[in-house]
């Protein structure tokens, strides 16, 4: 395993990680998350990622019970939780937000499921629009002087609001934000290569990136259909679906254009597509959801291949994409 600096932090986090979105408590039961997790620790993996709305905060439950049981050595493994959208179905108004109160509440909630004395990371899931940022970073900055939370971070924010966070946090003697938490693939790129482009420098941002193979449609599983099983076809995944294949087959064109390069170089396409996520400089780790062992255990392979992307390999990425 290769292990990155999150950012301008010291912390070092495996370049590969695991996340429970969509599938802890969903496609992925008790046991299967015991062997899930034991064998991306056993394989070097230091970080795993997780948030109070996944399955309504059942993925965090799942997750603490798992690494207690295996009995992992705290000092050993980072954990992260997510404030925003909150761990209820239609949640009151002080149960969702980034206000001082739910991002309070939501840390000890999360501290109770993830069953551990304090969060590694700490991210605010969304922009909250009614509330100032400077009472979030305010709160934030509390929690890790409370040391409930060690490093904290942001999800899918604009690079401008992000900034904010860095003037607010610099102009009151604050803590500022380490992180971002975007989606990155071959599919979507121009938020991490450009819209942060700036961040990178000036406040030296680490960025745990989720969705690398954009659910599964990165792998070629996809091409002809959605098998049952799949991602895609779980019941109540029904607007993921919709977003990543209603778009008149342009995803699943870019897809099949990119097939070729990946069997030129001898790869599977998802080895491909997360070798080619890690080549970028900018990506502290990348958050794996495999829902198998199998996968998981594929995914992990994906380190090996990053050498075999040179200058004109990506080249070639890039000319496959835009013609596509």
């Amino acid at each position: 395993m290769e292990y990155r600096r999150l950012g301008s932090t010291g912390l070092k986090i495996s370049a590969l990680s695991y996340g429970a979105w969509v599938t802890f408590g969903r496609q992925v039961g008790r046991s299967e998350a015991r062997d899930l997790i034991a064998l991306a620790y056993d394989n070097g993996v230091n970080f795993f990622d997780n948030a109070e709305t996944y399955n309504a905060g059942d993925a965090e439950r799942l997750m603490g019970d798992v690494i207690a049981d295996l009995r992992l050595p705290r000092d050993a493994y980072c954990v992260s939780s997510k404030v925003y959208f909150g761990a209820v179905t239609d949640p009151k108004p002080t149960q969702r937000g980034l206000s001082r109160k739910h991002v309070f509440d939501a840390c000890h909630q999360a501290l109770e499921r993830l069953r551990v004395d304090y969060l590694d990371m700490y991210f605010c899931h969304r922009p909250d629009p009614d509330t100032p940022v400077l009472e979030t970073v305010w709160a934030m900055d509390t929690l890790i002087r409370q040391g409930k939370v060690l490093y904290w971070g942001t999800s899918e924010w604009p690079a401008e609001l992000i900034a904010e966070a860095h003037r607010v946090a610099r102009d009151n003697h604050l803590i500022a934000p380490s992180m971002e938490q975007p989606q990155y693939n071959l599919l979507h790129r121009e938020r991490v290569e450009r819209e942060y482009g700036s961040l990178y420098e000036q406040y030296g941002m680490g960025t745990t990136i989720w969705s690398p193979l954009a659910s599964g449609l990165l792998t070629g599983k996809y091409n002809d259909g959605v098998p049952g099983d799949s991602r895609l076809g779980q019941p109540g995944n029904a607007w993921l679906r919709d977003a990543l294949l209603e778009d008149d087959g342009a995803k699943l064109k870019a897809v099949r254009a990119l097939a070729p390069i990946a069997a030129d170089l001898g790869l599977p396409m998802a080895r491909f597509s997360l070798a080619w996520c890690l080549k970028n400089p900018h990506v502290s780790t990348v958050i794996l959801g495999a829902s198998k062992t199998a996968q998981l255990e594929e995914n992990l392979k994906a380190l090996d291949a990053v050498a075999l992307f040179d200058d004109a390999v990506m080249r070639r990425i890039d000319k496959a994409l835009t013609a596509s």
